[in-house]
């Protein structure tokens, strides 16, 4: 019998080190996540939280913010017309691709950033704006002091790749919060499964929009430098949280990922402390390339920019990236949580309707890039394209006689799953962006 006992304390220890180690080693290997509660803003769960980042097209959230903000002063109204300039037609993909002089107003501009994720639209807001993408990136940094962001620097609207332009899933999680509370009246932007712009339906990106019981948001993210990164919101019974993942190697195992994390922050009580709280990083932001899009060709990268990745093989995918507590071991340390697994099914749903041109009866100007000094590469880092539209003139009209939708309780029906439409994806992922 001692023996016996011996042997059991002794497996008991085996076990306990052997789970020590295999988090250790899944620790070492895990890149940045956080679960936050929207309303209090305490962290449930996170994961080098604080360490830097690129935040490729979550940067867009920031954008957002910073031009209803813009609203809310009364610089500008959603029906304001901005002019697509040279310089923000010639952004690489994912783009609208509209010519030179197009004019959108801002409420159909913030409504295609959120869906198709538009690096052309994100300038011609900056533009529209503040005047330029340079003066746009002090707007936002401004901004991320005023909201308290610690690892956040901003350098264009759209989050190109730029060595200087980081942020962290704590500060991305303070920009989501802050978007969620101080303008609920456009929290639908937020949710929109498709777009419908004349013939064109424009599918989210966001995968766990009508596949997580609950998501009602918000942004998804891609360069090689970045990996999959996304900032989710999901409301269960009405508690909401905010999920964030960074660095992902598909968007697949990305939208999984932030599933999982929904399903163990839904089944959890209270906080360890508010997102202000966590202790800071020194960690520069790592790239990414080599994990993401080292064995992909330039056709492959160009296609998950207009969310169109194929996905590698399993082994590829879980390369350099651990999942939350992904060992044998992790039932002994966290409790059973049921798993939602998300369906790779594409869902077609109901689709806003958007319009290029000014809002019927619009009797004010249209806003455009204004002279601030020389324009920076800074925000082009990945090139321009080679065969850039036509210059029309700066303040061509597009023609439109479409009603105006405004985003709020008339396009609550845009966001009903028509769960009669399902139809196979064509390729295993489709929700990967700029």
């Amino acid at each position: 019998m001692r023996a016996l006992g011996v042997g059991g304390i002794g497996w008991r220890a085996m076990i306990g080190l052997a789970a020590m180690l295999a988090i250790g080693a899944v620790s070492a290997q895990a890149t940045p996540y956080l679960v936050a509660d929207a309303d209090s803003g305490q962290v449930l769960m996170e994961n080098e939280a604080t360490a830097q980042w690129y935040p490729a097209s979550l940067t867009k959230l920031m954008t957002v913010y910073v031009a209803l903000d813009a609203v809310r002063s009364g610089k500008l109204t959603l029906d304001t017309p901005l002019v697509m300039s040279v310089r923000a037609a010639r952004m690489p993909p994912s783009k609208m691709g509209f010519r030179p002089g197009t004019e959108v107003t801002l409420d159909n501009s913030l409504k295609m950033l959120m869906v198709k994720s538009p690096n052309d639209v994100a300038v011609m807001v900056a533009e529209g704006v503040s005047g330029s993408v340079e003066a746009f990136a002090n707007d936002m940094n401004a901004a991320g002091q005023r909201l308290g962001l610690q690892e956040s620097h901003f350098v264009n609207p759209n989050g190109l790749h730029d060595p200087a332009h980081v942020s962290s899933a704590r500060d991305m999680a303070m920009i989501a919060r802050a978007l969620l509370r101080e303008f609920p009246d456009h929290a639908d932007l937020f949710s929109i499964g498709a777009l419908q712009l004349g013939n064109q339906y424009i599918a989210n990106h966001n995968g766990l929009l009508g596949r997580y019981p609950g998501a009602d948001g918000m942004k998804t993210g891609f360069t090689c430098p970045a990996g999959f990164n996304v900032v989710a919101s999901a409301n269960h019974s009405g508690r909401r949280l905010i999920v964030v993942v960074l660095g992902a190697p598909t968007a697949r195992s990305r939208n999984q990922e932030a599933a999982d994390l929904f399903d163990r922050g839904f089944a959890m009580g209270g906080g360890n402390g508010s997102l202000e709280s966590l202790p800071p990083s020194s960690s520069g932001a790592p790239n990414m390339r080599a994990d993401v899009c080292l064995r992909r060709n330039a056709a492959a990268i160009a296609a998950a920019e207009d969310g169109d990745f194929a996905e590698p093989t399993q082994a590829a995918a879980s390369a350099g990236r651990g999942a939350p507590f992904p060992n044998p071991f992790s039932a002994l340390l966290t409790p059973v949580v049921a798993r939602t697994v998300l369906s790779d099914e594409r869902i077609r749903f109901d689709p806003v309707p958007v319009f290029l041109g000014p809002a019927p009866g619009w009797k004010g100007p249209a806003l455009g890039a204004r002279p601030t000094g020389t324009a920076t590469a800074s925000d082009n880092t990945q090139g321009v394209d080679a065969n850039p539209p036509p210059t029309a003139p700066h303040g061509a009209r597009q023609k439109s006689g479409r009603k105006l939708i405004r985003h709020a309780a008339l396009e609550t029906k845009g966001q009903k799953v028509m769960a009669a439409k399902i139809v196979k994806p064509k390729t295993d992922a489709g929700e990967s962006d700029k």
